[in-house]
């Protein structure tokens, strides 16, 4: 059984959503300057296991150089306890770190400015779901054939939250401590008065 090809207007905003997704990603990718480029491509190649090999060739050779070379009468450029290896490291170590956090600010921006949109997203569905049960609530209450009665849920549901009180009880507990359970909290306060 084969399934049934979408609908063209469902494919069109489809489509159009991830053009739209792919183009904020080349917008950022297009912010970012040559050095930001060249410092996320080194990030990139010291974030590899490749890396870690590559260090510990360099220290065992290092190491093994200044063991062997009075052992030939030569005099060995750095002695135990190997103070310009150390020297190197150090900076190497430091070097890497700036790159690594250069990235990660980066991607935490990204990260910030999806989250705001998804918060967008979200605050725009439940205005959309709050008129959908309201328009279910009026048709039921319009039709011959069908009982009205009262729906406390429904009639709580239909009312859109409020987007300030929402982020006001955000802000008043911005996060649960990890690992713990998230006390619910009641919708109720967060809609406007009928």
């Amino acid at each position: 059984m084969s399934a049934e090809p979408a609908p063209p207007v469902e494919t069109d905003q489809i489509g159009q959503n991830i053009a739209a997704v792919q183009e904020f990603y080349s917008r950022e990718e297009g912010k970012r300057s040559a050095s930001q480029r060249h410092a996320e491509s080194i990030s990139e190649f010291v974030g590899r296991p490749r890396f870690l090999g590559v260090i510990l060739l360099f220290v065992t050779v290092w190491i093994g150089a200044n063991l062997a070379l009075p052992a030939f009468g030569r005099k060995a450029f750095d002695e135990p306890p190997f103070f310009w290896l150390q020297g190197i490291l150090a900076l190497s170590a430091l070097l890497t770190t700036t790159v690594v956090l250069a990235k990660q600010n980066r991607i935490a921006k990204l990260d910030e400015q999806r989250a705001h949109l998804e918060l967008k997203v979200t605050l725009l569905i439940e205005q959309k779901t709050a008129k959908l049960i309201d328009l279910l609530e009026e048709l039921r209450r319009d039709l011959p054939n069908v009982k009205d009665r009262h729906d406390s849920s429904a009639a709580v549901m239909q009312q859109a939250m409020n987007p300030e009180l929402v982020l006001a009880a955000l802000d008043e507990n911005p996060r649960a401590p990890e690992g713990s359970a998230v006390a619910a909290v009641p919708i109720e306060p967060y809609l406007p008065a009928p």
